[in-house]
């Protein structure tokens, strides 16, 4: 099944306390997984931004916003037990504890920015508790979302620029990214072989120990299978191994199983939206406007206390 959401996850989490021991977080990770049937791809399925495991996450927040109505309390540090009101709570046997269900406790409501006398009050504004995801997953949601819209608005500006542009930014972008040494050294391949279907040669690495040909071309429609054929063709002309094919338009399926498929030699093929998520990526013609830490309790620190 798929991960579920946080909220889904404070029922079974408040089950798994009615022992009425002390639980470890590992513990209730593993309970719960276990409970929920996952596989262990879902087991290692990670946020967005590629820090997390998902399942992890959203226990750990299952937790927190149970710990926030006094269902459960910490003894002591990293652990965790049902409280006399999370034992009264699991007596009526609820069909299901969310947020909503949790916002009959004041407690509950200080923590989500709300308050107890005002029903109507703007409730989190720090948490959204009708969304499924947590608060990790809403900004990385919301990062992607805008990550997403200025990938379009680049692409747009690099299907208008020149094609000597295009060929110079394609250059700057494989530097950025470890290949070619430098500019200058990267830049004097570009455009000076002459042979049909090959753009520009550039170093694998700084000592320059192999070579990649390279095919920058803007594209208005699909690049399909003959066109790879030509390049790949191209490459044993020069008796070439690697190469990339840069285009700002999309490859055909056919393309993209002919050059998974190449024994002899290593064809990448690189399409407008992978070009503008590298350029996002490497920092090319993009600048950061402000930067966000999230931040976490450092358990080494507190270790030898």
């Amino acid at each position: 099944m798929t991960v579920p959401d946080f909220q889904s996850i404070m029922l079974p989490l408040m089950q798994f306390t009615t022992d009425e021991k002390e639980h470890s977080f590992r513990d209730s990770v593993e309970y719960l997984a276990n409970f929920f049937k996952l596989s262990e791809d879902d087991r290692k399925e990670l946020l967005p931004s590629g820090q997390m495991l998902t399942f992890d996450n959203r226990v750990g927040w299952a937790k927190t916003h149970l710990l926030k109505a006094k269902l459960l309390e910490s003894p002591r540090r990293s652990i965790f037990q049902i409280t006399a009101r999370g034992k009264e709570v699991i007596s009526r046997k609820p069909s299901q504890i969310n947020a909503k269900f949790l916002k009959q406790f004041p407690e509950y409501l200080e923590f989500c920015g709300g308050n107890t006398t005002n029903e109507n009050s703007n409730l989190p504004s720090q948490i959204n508790l009708t969304e499924q995801i947590s608060p990790e997953e809403a900004l990385d949601a919301v990062y992607q979302k805008l990550k997403s819209a200025l990938a379009q608005d680049l692409l747009t500006l690099v299907k208008d620029c020149t094609p000597d542009f295009f060929e110079r930014l394609v250059v700057k972008l494989l530097v950025k990214m470890g290949y070619g040494g430098s500019i200058q050294d990267a830049g004097k391949a570009i455009g000076r072989s002459g042979d049909e279907g090959i753009d520009g040669i550039i170093k694998e690495d700084k000592l320059g120990l192999d070579a990649v040909y390279i095919q920058a071309k803007k594209w208005e429609g699909t690049v399909g299978r003959p066109e790879i054929q030509k390049f790949v063709g191209a490459l044993a002309g020069q008796g070439a191994k690697k190469g990339v094919f840069i285009t700002t338009s999309n490859f055909s399926r056919e393309a993209h199983e002919y050059a998974k498929n190449m024994r002899d030699t290593k064809v990448v093929l690189l399409d407008g939206e992978q070009l503008t998520q590298f350029m996002i990526d490497y920092n090319l013609g993009v600048s950061v406007i402000s930067q966000y830490e999230v931040k976490k309790i450092d358990s080494d620190f507190f270790a030898d206390e």
